[in-house]
């Protein structure tokens, strides 16, 4: 393979070229085609299933005829809570398979608050009678049937215990004596009527599996209050952010130089307090009872809270920020030299930034975007999967031959199964379907997915484009800023999309198939967590590791795809070939040089994300003594600190993106600026005279261009 195989041809001089092209066309119009209608059929789905779902089913918890319980303008509006007749059949596998419990359920007012069996409050006096009627079915003459006929019927439950509200639902008030024994309330037997006795650890072993569905929502509704406690604290820590992101950008655009290496000093503090106060925790646990526990033997823990509370943590996150610290110190010292010349680019960046203020404030365009297409995903995928029908099974306590058939509530009592199984009762089971529409929901819900992932890559490079164009025109511009062309990101943002949808839907395209075939393996990964196959698991994650590097080159081949086409105007594919080209044939220095910068950038995000982190550590744990009172009550306080590093991250990101996109852009234009001149009268470079002075090269007779 020769030289020119490997590399492409080198630019040559253009006397005519200023910088993005003008007289440009439409490029990859199939592309643009086949995304509209992806988008119409995107829009059809969503009506699809905004007209079938219903997002009540995961609201409120339904009953044995499939009503739901608590639902507003209903006549169960008053009674929320669901009631099991007999908890203990939820211990049944059937739960594992359909997630219902085999047993009448009742949407009630309050759940049990006594122990109380069906003949004892028959036998007992009015209180006790009128008490039990109201965890009977409605309707029910409870006065002039006999207890047998009750329970024949399926009518009453044979005994009440006392149970509390747990999701919705009323689970028996499960507690542990010294030495282990399990009560319900101050029991540990109960009295089940018939001369039948239950002990309290069958009703645990039932409770568990009853729990089955609505065990994982516990940790979610105690995060969902916290953050009803600590919404407005978490804005005003993300308004933070904002402020100290837009200010580091501002200090940049004037102190460069200084701001690089005061931020590079402040990243190693910030981690060193990290590792210091790792260790003040670490020895401050040291003799403490249960400290010593390690991760492995606690096991997965709801409260989270917990594992701070052992020194083990502790010393894991001792040791991983001292990696990270001395990791940073080694790059700093092999690479001092090379961080030279990227400061130079970052002051380059500054100062197009500075001449094309307008691009600080087009990451609020993409944030704007990506929540209309998250939300729009986000509410496609509930309506989705709430959109099943009932499905109702028969449930018995004797042999049957029609047990686990779908049955029809309206017609079971006149039905084979009923006559046949005089003790089978049609009970609601769970949300599904046999309709055409039932069958594809899967093939729905997955079309959901790829067209998010295709949106969301499609607004992300359309902000790319719109930005490097900008940025290349202040490159290209002779003479600063008078040559520069007004409003630089309106017009690269009507070229982008006038011009070149169908390429930004083409390289969108290829990065969304390559992400959902990784959701995809993460789904599979899942699914074989229980299987004993280790080549099978190697073979994944080895598919996995191949797909996550393929991911991460086509978003860099991408990147500078669209750099091109801001540029040039030609279509995807030869954009990409002569953006790889161009940067196969400087290789060594987009190996330091853009990496470098990259990397300074990476310490920026660090910091701001490590100031606004310390401080709201701090807030939220109550350790400042003069906001103590005004911090939330919270069950875990790490929510909110979680919540505002992650959010204080992407705000970062999304101001450093214009400064990445513009170091990217400026570093592909110095790059073909180097191809194109040669700093004579005739070919002069384009370059600002701060970079000509640092690669030693000059323009003859030529003005610096600041």
């Amino acid at each position: 393979m020769t030289k020119y195989e490997r590399t492409g041809e080198s630019r040559k001089f253009d006397p005519n070229f200023k910088g993005p092209i003008h007289n440009r066309g439409c490029t990859d119009i199939l592309c643009c085609i086949l995304f509209i209608l992806a988008l119409l059929g995107y829009f059809a789905v969503g009506i699809l299933a905004w007209s079938q779902g219903d997002p009540r089913k995961v609201i409120y918890p339904t009953d044995s005829r499939g009503q739901f319980c608590g639902q507003a303008g209903t006549p169960l509006e008053k009674k929320p809570l669901l009631f099991y007749f007999n908890i203990l059949k939820c211990a049944s596998p059937l739960v594992l398979l359909e997630f219902q419990c085999p047993t009448t359920q009742l949407c009630v007012e309050s759940c049990p608050d006594r122990h109380l069996t069906l003949v004892k409050a028959k036998l007992g006096n009015k209180e006790d009678r009128e008490y039990y009627q109201k965890f009977c079915k409605e309707g029910v003459d409870f006065a002039a049937l006999s207890p047998p006929e009750l329970l024949r019927d399926g009518l009453c439950p044979a005994m009440l215990m006392p149970s509390k509200p747990f999701t919705r639902r009323c689970l028996p008030a499960l507690g542990t004596m010294k030495g282990g024994v399990v009560v319900v309330g101050n029991e540990t037997t109960f009295d089940a009527g018939q001369g039948v006795s239950i002990n309290a650890s069958e009703v645990l072993e039932a409770s568990k599996k009853s729990n089955v569905v609505v065990e994982a929502r516990q940790v979610a509704m105690r995060i969902f209050e916290d953050y009803t406690q600590s919404w407005y604290w978490i804005l005003l820590g993300l308004v933070i952010a904002m402020i100290v992101s837009l200010i580091f950008i501002v200090l940049l655009r004037f102190l460069a130089g200084v701001m690089v290496w005061v931020m590079i000093v402040l990243v190693i503090l910030v981690i060193g307090y990290g590792i210091f106060h790792c260790y003040m925790e670490y020895a401050s646990l040291k003799g403490e009872p249960g400290a010593d526990v390690t991760i492995r033997d606690l096991g997965l823990q709801t409260d989270f809270s917990v594992y701070l509370q052992i020194r083990q943590t502790w010393l894991a996150f001792m040791i991983i920020l001292a990696i990270v610290e001395v990791i940073i110190i080694l790059l700093l010292i092999f690479l001092r030299k090379r961080i030279l010349i990227a400061i130079a680019l970052i002051k380059e960046a500054s100062r197009a930034v500075g001449h094309v203020m307008s691009s600080l404030f087009y990451p609020l365009l993409t944030f704007a975007l990506l929540a209309v297409v998250i939300a729009y995903w986000a509410i496609t995928a509930v309506f989705l999967s709430t959109s099943n029908e009932q499905v109702y099974k028969v449930f018995n306590n004797s042999e049957c031959p029609f047990s686990r058939d779908t049955c029809d509530p309206q017609t079971f009592n006149t039905s084979n199964a009923s006559a046949q199984c005089p003790d089978a009762e049609c009970l609601f089971a769970f949300y599904g379907g046999e309709t055409v529409y039932h069958r594809y929901l899967i093939l729905f819900q997955f079309y959901n997915v790829f067209l998010f992932f295709w949106c969301a890559n499609f607004v992300t490079a359309l902000g790319q484009v719109t930005l490097s164009g900008a940025f290349a025109s202040y490159y290209w511009a002779f003479k600063k800023p008078d040559d520069i062309p007004a409003y630089p990101i309106f017009s690269s943002l009507g070229r982008a999309l006038r011009y070149h949808a169908g390429s930004l839907a083409f390289g969108s395209l290829i990065l969304s198939l390559v992400q959902v075939i990784r959701v995809l393996l993460e789904y599979l990964d899942h699914k074989l967590k229980g299987a004993q196959n280790k080549f099978a698991k190697f073979l994944l994650s080895c598919m996995k590791c191949c797909f996550w590097c393929l991911e991460k080159c086509i978003k860099f081949l991408n990147r500078n795809a669209y750099i091109m086409i801001a540029i040039y105007g030609k279509n995807f594919c030869t954009s990409a070939r002569d953006a790889f080209f161009l940067l196969m044939r400087n290789i060594v220095r987009v190996a330091v040089l853009d990496k470098v910068t990259d990397f300074l950038l990476f310490l920026g995000k660090l910091l701001i994300v490590g100031i606004v982190g310390i401080f709201s550590f701090f807030f939220f744990s109550g350790r400042i003594k003069a906001v103590e009172e005004a911090a939330p009550s919270l069950n875990y306080y790490w929510v909110p600190i979680l919540t505002v590093v992650v959010g204080s991250y992407l705000i970062a990101h999304g101001f450093f993106s214009v400064y990445a996109m513009c170091v990217d852009t400026l570093f592909l234009c110095f790059l073909e600026d180097l191809e194109r001149n040669d700093g004579s009268a005739e070919r002069p470079y384009f370059m600002s005279q701060n970079l000509l002075s640092l690669l030693k090269k000059s323009n003859e007779e030529s003005k610096s261009m600041d």
